[in-house]
């Protein structure tokens, strides 16, 4: 992939870690310039740009409940850069609730991951909308999940929150385009520390059970936003799925 995104511009929300650092990363090796993208653990974000190919990276602060922030960094990416070609929502947030336990599915609770995983992502967008509109061959990938089409996953909320996320990619394909292309891509349970006291025995059981039986990494899912920036170049407004088929289950 060497030098495949040289002179672009990325942006990569929740890059500090997890599937957003491996696309940051696999970003900058194919020569990209990332703004890696962060909410409470700056030093994180750093080990992460320290880690990856090329120069020119920077941490960004970017808060999923403050609309603000993501208007500071369209205008910071503007001002460092000029242009911005490529802008992942990999960002999110989720806390475990059994299904069948409504009463502990609380209003806060719901308000909560519906900002984060909707309201947030929607919010990236329209700030970065006029830079990623300039490039004219410009790129999204909203990180959802298997979730938002099969009603499984950490809670209902995350569920209906990545269903929303999913019908809400659909709406922008329809008039982000012809200058950008859009689309989610929605892996199962990834071996990350999102889902709160899920094991990594957890996630082995559930793979075992998909049909290509195997565990998804972070990098997994970042191969899968890449094929989404780099090939897909007819693609926009719909899913990419990447969960070795463990929704067929």
């Amino acid at each position: 992939m060497s030098e495949e995104l040289k002179g672009k511009v990325a942006i990569v929300t929740g890059a500090s870690n997890g599937i957003g650092a491996a696309a940051a990363q696999m970003f900058a090796a194919a020569g990209a310039t990332v703004v890696v993208g962060y909410n409470n653990s700056l030093e994180r974000a750093q080990q992460v740009i320290g880690g990856m190919s090329g120069k020119g990276h920077r941490a960004q602060r970017i808060v999923l409940e403050d609309s603000a922030t993501m208007k500071k960094a369209a205008e910071d990416v503007r001002a460092a850069y000029g242009r911005c070609d490529i802008l992942v929502n990999s960002a999110g947030f989720t806390q475990p609730v059994a299904h069948a336990n409504l009463e502990g599915l609380t209003d806060a609770l719901m308000d909560s991951v519906l900002i984060a995983n909707v309201r947030g992502p929607f919010a990236m967008v329209r700030a970065f909308e006029p830079l990623l509109r300039e490039s004219g061959d410009a790129v999204i990938v909203n990180v959802s999940s298997i979730a938002g089409f099969t009603g499984s996953g950490s809670s209902i909320a995350y569920a209906a929150a990545k269903a929303a996320l999913d019908n809400m990619t659909m709406a922008l394909g329809r008039v982000l385009g012809p200058e950008i292309r859009i689309m989610c891509v929605s892996p199962g349970a990834v071996n990350t520390d999102f889902v709160a006291g899920r094991t990594f025995e957890a996630i082995q059981k559930a793979s075992a059970a998909a049909p290509l039986r195997k565990v998804i990494e972070p990098v997994d899912v970042a191969r899968t936003i890449m094929g989404c920036v780099l090939y897909l170049k007819n693609t926009t407004g719909t899913k990419i799925v990447c969960d070795n088929g463990r929704f067929l289950v």
